[in-house]
């Protein structure tokens, strides 16, 4: 109890609760450019991937990911970035990041994108980032249940070549479950019941765990962050980094254009002119099917929680904001009961989680940048069990595998075999998105399934 800040709580609550009331301004569509990246020999792409690759060799880019979810969903007891998808290389989805990460930061440094013996895979445990390049700093936000797990699995894999000194795992903020009125609620005579304050509980996050002030320290000027949950996510993306860089962003998000009118997802909007994420629950039938004179979706660019901020704009702008987030979730939440002195589970809703979402700072840019990106080069979601019709393990394999048959062809290499499996892999360690690989495989045939 000494460590809730009562008179905060209080305020957070009263301005979750004013927010609740209040009439939803006028959704409109996103007024701003939104680039796309449907060629990588654009001339624009090309300057933001090398504006991006500067800013990294530079020290200025860091990655964070969102890793505070458990893999329940996938039948996985243990943390979600723990999970192995089922490659050749029986990679986890933590490892995947890693390599990829130690892969661009060799990209962004002087030496040239091949140096080094690309004949055989290095061992994931004992490969280094090259001594010539500096390793892409990574924070990882985890939560108070699998935190001690996640840091054991990055310790004892050696954090899969990076320099332990370049990761930093932190906890995602918790917050006292309340009643109705305002009251906080106790789980056993002894325990508040406590709950996550979601996933825009990064900000203040990274203030209590000290990792704001290390970004600071070590000169960091633009933060990358992501989800844990895509098998294709590239972290630090240099053309995602470069744009925004480029466009003079304080803020940015990387989106993927809905494949359909009615796809479930949360899309780029503004309300009352300014930037924001409105779910799809939210907007009309109408909306949700109205299109511009190209016959794109003008309510089309969806949110796959990736995301760009300078440092500047989360300490300056976004900290200082944070009381006016929280919404008000109503759930049913375990209660000690003095009269039949146990811990009781409510039948219907009995209480008030706080909570923010990670975009809920969007409408404080005065700089938003949005970059619309190709679904199947950048986007693999590993939400639902195996055997399920959509994000799931399986889905995502058939997705990387596929990316890795594109690029292997784009090198000049032959596929042979067993053209359709899913089980062909390009490592992360030997490239990042589909660079170099011409030495390897261009005018050779390429027996499929693979692992290059």
């Amino acid at each position: 109890l000494k460590g809730i800040e009562v008179d905060k709580l209080s305020n957070l609550l009263q301005s979750a609760l004013n927010e609740q009331k209040s009439d939803s301004s006028d959704i409109t569509s996103f007024s701003k450019k939104v680039a796309q990246v449907n060629d990588n020999t654009d001339e624009q792409i090309t300057k933001s991937r090398e504006a991006g690759l500067d800013a990294i060799k530079n020290g200025e880019v860091a990655a964070l990911v969102l890793s505070g979810g458990q893999g329940t969903r996938l039948g996985f007891n243990g943390p979600k970035g723990m999970y192995n998808i089922g490659m050749p290389s029986g990679r986890s989805l933590f490892q995947m990041i890693s390599e990829r990460i130690t892969k661009l930061s060799q990209l962004a440094s002087s030496s040239s994108p091949e140096k080094g013996d690309k004949d055989s895979e290095p061992d994931a445990k004992k490969q280094k980032v090259d001594d010539s390049a500096r390793s892409i700093p990574w924070y990882i936000m985890t939560s108070p249940i699998n935190h001690n797990e996640t840091e054991e699995y990055f310790k004892s894999n050696s954090y899969f070549g990076l320099p332990s000194d370049s990761v930093m795992l932190f906890q995602q903020g918790m917050l006292p479950c309340l009643t109705n009125d305002g009251k906080i609620i106790m789980e056993t005579p002894s325990k508040v019941s406590m709950a996550p304050d979601g996933n825009g509980g990064i900000y203040p996050s990274m203030v209590k765990a000290g990792a704001l002030d290390d970004m600071k320290k070590r000169g960091i000027k633009y933060l990358h962050v992501f989800s844990i949950d895509n098998a294709l996510v590239k972290p630090a993306d240099p053309i995602f980094m470069g744009y925004c860089i480029k466009e003079g962003a304080d803020c940015g998000n990387k989106v993927l254009w809905k494949s359909h009118a009615h796809e479930k997802v949360g899309v780029m909007a503004e309300k009352s002119g300014k930037p924001c994420i409105v779910e799809y629950s939210d907007i009309t039938t109408e909306m949700a099917e109205k299109t511009d004179d190209d016959g794109r979706l003008v309510f089309g660019a969806g949110n796959i929680c990736n995301h760009f901020y300078t440092i500047d704009f989360i300490d300056k702008v976004v900290l200082p904001n944070m009381s006016d987030m929280y919404h008000v979730a109503r759930k049913k939440i375990p209660f000690y009961d003095q009269d039949k002195k146990e811990t009781v589970t409510p039948a219907a809703n009995n209480g008030i989680k706080l909570e923010t979402f990670i975009f809920d700072v969007f409408p404080l840019s005065k700089s938003m940048a949005v970059l619309d990106v190709n679904r199947e080069e950048e986007f693999a979601p590993v939400k639902n069990a195996p055997g399920a019709a959509s994000d799931s393990p399986d889905t995502a394999r058939g997705l990387m595998s596929s990316l890795s048959k594109k690029w292997v062809i784009e090198a000049g290499g032959n596929l042979v075999g067993e053209k359709d499996s899913n089980s062909c892999e390009v490592s992360p360690l030997t490239s990042y998105a589909g660079e170099g690989l011409d030495k390897l495989v261009k005018g050779k045939d390429i027996e499929c399934p693979f692992s290059v």
